[in-house]
């Protein structure tokens, strides 16, 4: 597939670029002509997912379907493995039977943001919980629910006080919102657990920082600290989390929390497709912003376009020049005016430069309070509340999901939020396959996604050039048969009616973790 203008990232930066390059276009020509990829077919409202989490919405609430919101674009669903520069193309995964797809493009836009890592503290990529999209907050509405329970079961008073431990790190606008509605669903819904009346429940907010959201300033953050602590959650300033276990979380001074439920706000890194693209063409990707002129053109290349968290945007903000932050209004903003400077170069015209007046900040701190800063201007407790809801509504894209959002909120303020269990389907770490003789189990180049032990049969790994090699029963085929960057040296082919275990997934990484620990050592 061959497209004019492909789009990579379907976040606020590449949705609403796609939404304006579909109006310039529009029907059969946008979509022949403009692509939007994406790892999920949704547009997700991050700022409501805390809401999420603490049940006071539905998930479906906080989306909304890209091919509805960006009309007169072709929107392909899959996550991106390679950019190469040189052939104008990238290689495309969609998914367990779709796999390898290439999209050749003229212009590129970059909007892939950064990417959740973990494992910068030990344990945390095993035990904690991120609050990155959807996915996570009704995994983390389901631990909370499963905690309740199992504390409803437990006599031993230490392992039900460690149950009814709630531990989140970062006291930044994730962290704050979410430690708020935790501390909210979790006291409503622990009246109608019976073991558990006489149990009080711990939140407690571990910040590395002098005071709670620095971005809006010391005097609102010590405002939201002093609600949250009156409220019953535990605020810790200047710690580090070092380690978590199972049962623990421990802080650099030495102390620990027990605990079995932990949320980690923090922990993001630079996207890996997004530097080995910077490697290509020699730019200076910092800490995973790219560069751009004030047009959000890459300075220097005349067909490469970014946007959003991960776009290193210049910004005037009343004749001071700054760097754009990385936040929602400011990547909605590029992201339409990246999509109107394309649509004008497609035309022969020439791109504007990226203007916009800041608004300010708000965020939520939990049963009808909150903290906002608008204009220059201070706001707390209800009034901002109130703010928070109406800036927000008005900005969820889409009319349908307005309406749903203002029913849920609504009944919110009347009726108990719902505890009912709804686990998402765990994740297939381990899986068995079979292949008959001469299927490809891989092929030379291709990028590795799962290791495999030989149950039963053969196969044979063959690599230009050299001769080819068997793979008997009881082998594995890991790491040792990948080139530098990750990418298959050999085809592997059944020998004979085969049998193999997948490692995918979490596993996968753990085992590639601890092969490259093996081979340091």
């Amino acid at each position: 597939m061959e497209f004019d203008v492909v789009i990579a990232g379907g976040g606020f930066a590449g949705a609403y670029c796609a939404r304006a390059l579909g109006g310039a276009f529009g029907g059969a020509e946008g979509e022949r002509r403009v692509a939007l990829v994406s790892e999920r077919n949704v547009l997700v409202f991050q700022p409501m997912l805390a809401e999420v989490a603490g049940s006071s919405l539905a998930p479906v609430d906080v989306v909304n379907p890209l091919r509805q919101f960006c009309r007169g674009v072709n929107v392909l669903q899959g996550t991106i493995q390679k950019i190469d520069w040189a052939s104008r193309s990238l290689t495309l995964d969609g998914g367990r039977f779709t796999r390898d797809h290439r999209v050749g493009f003229r212009h590129l836009v970059l909007a892939l943001g950064s990417v959740t890592d973990l494992g910068a503290v030990p344990g945390m990529a095993e035990y904690g919980w991120p609050m990155k999209n959807v996915a996570d907050a009704l995994r983390l509405r389901a631990a909370l629910i499963n905690r309740l329970e199992e504390a409803n079961l437990v006599e031993d008073d230490a392992t039900r006080a460690r149950l009814l431990t709630f531990v989140v790190v970062g006291g930044g606008y994730t962290g704050v919102e979410t430690a708020g509605q935790m501390l909210d669903f979790i006291r409503q819904a622990h009246r109608f657990y019976a073991n558990l009346r006489d149990s009080v429940p711990r939140v407690v907010l571990v910040h590395s920082r002098d005071e709670l959201l620095g971005e809006i300033g010391p005097e609102l953050g010590a405002y939201a600290r002093g609600v949250l602590t009156k409220r019953g959650v535990e605020v810790l300033l200047k710690a580090r989390v070092s380690a978590v276990t199972a049962r623990k979380v421990l802080l650099a001074d030495g102390t620990s929390i027990e605990a079995n439920t932990v949320v980690s706000t923090i922990g993001s890194a630079p996207n890996p497709v997004v530097m080995d693209l910077c490697r290509q063409l020699g730019i200076d990707g910092g800490k995973g912003r790219v560069p751009t002129d004030p047009t959000l053109r890459v300075a220097g290349i005349e067909t490469l376009w970014a946007a959003g968290d991960g776009a290193s945007v210049p910004w005037i903000d009343r004749g001071e020049a700054k760097t754009s932050p990385p936040t929602a209004q400011f990547a909605l903003r590029q992201g339409t005016l990246l999509g109107r400077n394309i649509a004008a170069v497609l035309k022969g015209g020439e791109p504007q430069p990226f203007r916009y007046r800041y608004m300010g900040q708000l965020a939520t701190i939990g049963e009808r309070a909150a903290v906002a800063e608008v204009f220059g201007l201070h706001f707390k407790g209800f009034l901002a509340w109130w703010m928070w809801r109406t800036i927000y509504l008005a900005k969820l894209p889409g009319t349908m999901r307005k309406l749903r959002v203002m029913i849920d909120w609504t009944f919110d303020l009347v009726f108990p939020r719902d505890i009912s269990q709804l686990l998402p389907p765990p994740e297939d770490v381990v899986r068995a396959i079979h292949l008959e003789k001469g299927e490809n189990l891989f092929v030379q180049g291709t990028p590795c996604r799962s290791f495999f032990f030989v149950r039963t049969g053969s196969l044979t790994l063959s690599s230009p050039g050299l001769p080819d090699r068997a793979v008997a029963t009881g082998s594995v085929i890991d790491q040792m048969e990948l080139d530098s960057s990750n990418l298959w040296e050999s085809t592997g082919t059944a020998a004979e009616p085969t049998d193999l275990v997948v490692f995918r997934g979490r596993l996968l990484e753990y085992l590639r973790r601890d092969l490259r620990l093996s081979k340091r050592a």
